[in-house]
């Protein structure tokens, strides 16, 4: 890609900047572990959703996005249910509640408040951790394998070299550079300097958003777009097959890709999908960046409103962007291309051919500026579990702050480097993001299910489920990586269960007195009728959640809502006017549904119950 002297400027002065604000602030993450990991839990809710907003506006996941929509088309919106997206739904109408009222620093803390102190509970909470480790070290190596690829693609110079016999490719130089860059700034400012360069980037993301808007509707025909995608291509709905055939336009060699990708049977994967969505959202968000900005919040209904504005801030800006260089890259570069198209690089092949001068350096610079938020999310959540969950608790619980804080750099540093080694050795980002999203959280679900809602789920059984879950993914990944991994989905979560059911049922109920302190405290609809006779004995006072109902209520409304942010800059985009009024409508309507069925009720969320009848209540506020 050819840039001017003023995008470089730009690019230069902006990462510079971001460096240098993050050291800026970095005194104020070294109080303390709570400052460093989760900013003192002093921040502003609509601080942290702009981060998460702006972590998901990542390089990676925006290639692929618009790659999965050069080639699918409507169809497309669908395909991030492999995630599944919607999980972010489950979190704000009532699981980011659940968390928050556990008062903890990470996941594998959390493991400790739920099942006690026994030794499946130690089990438990040593598995929490390696799961929370290998996902950060597989979604580093993600990050690596997306911004190597897109910055070979935009930026002019050739970085490759030879280093002590081992030829290092432009692409691996720059990526390695930009993880460097991002590490150390990330190390040196924690959680703080995590959301004031995301909230400053998702702002610049935003306006670079509408800019593209605008010149590929200028840009960009109905007719221009209708003459070069098979028929279906704008048909958001589907059958048992994909039925779109790429042989007849004028870039056949999309057919090939559909094959590779496994999902030609659409009807088949969608089911698939479904399935794995309901139990992988019902588990609740995986141990990192995201787990952390809930726990980061100030009180519940922080929590909950932090997560929802996520959905609502982003989704609409960043599909608009998608669209805008999917339809500019079908129009004007798959012809040119034929048959010899990385669709992975369709992006940056668009950013180089439509975007003015000057502007492309603010939105390169903001793309890249993008993966170094996200990759220092993750880099910053990790090191909690390996110095707050093993260093802290079993090793040393009485070092200084200062000694906490140096171990968590040097957590960082080596899991980068493992992250970028497993970097070097990825396929692509699509077969990184099915095995992570499939398999590696397959094995994830099952114990994280049984954890909210089941009386007798104690310690062991966690254990056994998250061991039994981590072997078959990793059984998958190296012995059948040929097999598209969300049909392995289902297996991978019969074998976690069944190490649950094992692992429950080999010990009595360990630390009865820890697991009704936990339906006390978080107070979770479910499975409790044992544990909730007793505790409503203790505490008179006490009153059951009686929420499911609403609960899915709003999680069936918030997912039609967040699919309406999806396809209607999408439907814009094409000129599917009447389709994007309409669907304009479903969102508005369901907007008013969860105002008046979540949002009017979040002040019943930061009602604290005694801990014992005797004992006085505290506010949630005050922990």
């Amino acid at each position: 890609m050819s840039l001017s002297l003023l995008d470089i400027s730009i690019i230069i002065a902006y990462i510079a900047g971001m460096i240098m604000l993050g050291f800026y602030i970095s005194k104020k993450a070294s109080k303390d572990l709570q400052s460093y990991f989760l900013g003192g839990n002093s921040m502003k809710w609509y601080y942290l959703g702009l981060s998460n907003a702006s972590g998901m506006f990542d390089i990676s996941g925006t290639m692929w996005t618009v790659s999965i929509l050069f080639i699918y088309g409507l169809k497309s919106a669908w395909i991030p249910w492999l995630w599944p997206v919607w999980n972010q739904v489950f979190v704000f109408v009532y699981l980011a509640i659940w968390m928050r009222r556990s008062n903890t620093m990470t996941g594998a803390q959390w493991i400790t408040f739920r099942f006690g102190d026994g030794k499946g509970a130690r089990l438990s909470h040593i598995i929490i951790v390696t799961f929370a480790v290998v996902s950060v070290i597989g979604f580093i190596a993600y990050f690596f394998e997306g911004i190597g690829k897109f910055s070979t693609s935009i930026l002019p110079w050739d970085l490759s070299m030879n280093i002590a016999g081992f030829h290092l490719s432009s692409e691996r130089s720059y990526a390695l550079i930009l993880c460097i860059l991002t590490t150390l700034y990330t190390m040196k400012g924690g959680m703080y300097s995590v959301v004031a360069t995301e909230v400053l980037q998702f702002f610049i993301m935003t306006i670079c958003a509408f800019i593209i808007g605008y010149v590929a509707y200028n840009a960009v025909t109905a007719e221009q777009i209708n003459a070069v995608v098979p028929q279906g291509w704008n048909e958001l709905f589907f059958g048992w097959k994909l039925d779109l055939d790429w042989s007849t336009t004028v870039i056949p060699s999309v057919n090939n890709k559909i094959e590779s990708d496994g999902f030609g049977l659409f009807g088949l994967l969608f089911m698939m999908m479904l399935f794995k969505g309901i139990f992988a959202s019902l588990a609740g968000p995986v141990p990192s960046y995201d787990m952390q900005r809930v726990l980061s919040t100030r009180k519940p209904s922080d929590a909950a409103k932090m997560s929802a504005s996520t959905i609502l801030v982003m989704y609409m800006p960043r599909y608009l962007m998608v669209a805008s260089f999917a339809v500019l890259a079908l129009v004007y570069i798959g012809p040119q291309l034929g048959g010899d198209i990385d669709f992975e690089k369709v992006l940056p092949m668009a950013i180089s051919q439509f975007v003015p001068a000057g502007l492309k350096g603010l939105l390169l610079a903001g793309l890249l500026a993008s993966f170094m938020g996200t990759f220092s999310a993750f880099v910053n959540a990790a090191p909690a579990y390996i110095v707050n969950d093993i260093y802290k608790k079993y090793i040393n619980p009485n070092a200084s702050n200062k000694k906490y804080i140096r171990l968590s750099v040097l957590s960082s540093l080596c899991l980068v480097m493992v992250g970028i080694i497993f970097g070097f050795n990825a396929a692509s980002l699509t077969k990184l993001t099915l095995w992570i999203t499939s398999a590696l959280y397959g094995g994830y679900a099952a114990s994280n299910v049984l954890k909210w809602i089941w009386w007798r789920f104690t310690g062991m059984g966690y254990f056994y489920g998250m061991l039994f879950g981590l072997l078959g993914s990793t059984i998958k990944l190296f012995y059948f990586p040929d097999i598209v991994d969300i049909y392995v989905f289902p297996l991978i979560l019969l074998v976690s269960f069944i190490g649950c059911i094992i692992g429950t049922f080999i010990t009595p109920l360990e630390n009865r007195e820890a697991v009704k302190a936990f339906y006390r405290q978080t107070r979770p609809w479910g499975f409790w009728g044992p544990i909730k006779r007793e505790v409503m004995a203790e505490d008179a006072g006490f009153v059951p959640n009686k929420d499911f109902g609403r609960d899915m209520f709003n999680i069936v409304t918030g997912i039609v809502w967040q699919m309406a942010q999806v396809v209607i800059p999408i439907y814009f985009m094409i000129r599917e006017n009447y389709k994007a009024l309409a669907w304009a409508g479903v969102f508005l309507l369901t907007t008013y549904l969860l105002k008046k069925c979540w949002w009017n009720k979040l002040s019943e969320a930061d009602v604290t119950v005694p801990a014992k009848s005797e004992r006085p209540a505290t506010t949630v506020e005050t922990l």
